[in-house]
């Protein structure tokens, strides 16, 4: 961010709140961290010509009968001088507001990144994105190390409850009966319908699909 001479250089870290007419008329900007985007604003510059302009066109509106005509055109030539004196005078409060700013944002010597000064790391001349701080970076490595090493350990016990899982048992995950859902237990949780289980055969103990009026082995009718 620059101000200096006729040219002002500035970065997009800005957001433009000012108001050209109106009492409220007056020149302010807003400028944010590239990192954190906590904001800062600065200094409110009244800007006089709007405000009169403002103050004029209240006047003429409550008090038409009195000024008629030459209220209007008087309050209409306000307007153009409020109009002509606005982009100068934003210049000049722009570049105030840069120089004001500068004091509180630092400019990145790697990534150009304007950042304030909590994101700063000023023994390096570099933003903490581009040198973050040490002892941050050692406690988020030991935390990553931490959640890996138990992730994988976890992982590795549910390996070894998955090869003792019988991938061949015929499971339902909804109740046909109830439409609950099931998570492949061997009976209904809401109604305790017996579920995807084959019976025994009584004559040779083989199993039969539910529904079966014979035994597929040996024929036994059921």
């Amino acid at each position: 961010m620059n101000g200096q001479g006729g040219e002002i250089y500035f970065a997009g870290n800005y957001h433009d709140l000012c108001q050209q007419s109106g009492t409220g008329a007056g020149f302010q900007f807003e400028f944010n961290c590239s990192r954190c985007h906590d904001t800062w604003r600065s200094a409110f510059q009244p800007y006089t010509s709007g405000r009169m302009a403002g103050w004029v066109d209240r006047a003429v509106s409550s008090a038409w009968g009195a000024f008629g005509r030459a209220g209007s055109e008087a309050s209409s030539a306000l307007d153009g001088l409020v109009g002509a004196n606005w982009g100068p005078s934003k210049d000049a409060a722009f570049r105030k507001a840069i120089t004001d700013a500068q004091a509180h944002f630092n400019r990145c010597a790697r990534c150009t990144s304007y950042v304030c000064d909590r994101c700063w790391n000023a023994g390096q001349g570099l933003c903490l994105n581009c040198a973050p701080d040490t002892a941050a970076e050692v406690a988020a490595a030991r935390q990553r190390g931490l959640n890996d090493v138990a992730s994988q350990r976890a992982y590795d016990v549910g390996g070894s409850s998955g090869a003792e899982y019988d991938v061949n048992r015929s499971t339902q995950l909804v109740c046909p009966h109830c439409h609950t859902e099931t998570h492949g237990a061997n009976f209904c949780p809401g109604c305790g319908y017996r579920l995807a289980q084959s019976d025994s055969c009584g004559s040779c103990r083989a199993d039969v699909p539910q529904g079966a009026a014979f035994c597929p082995s040996c024929g036994t009718r059921r």
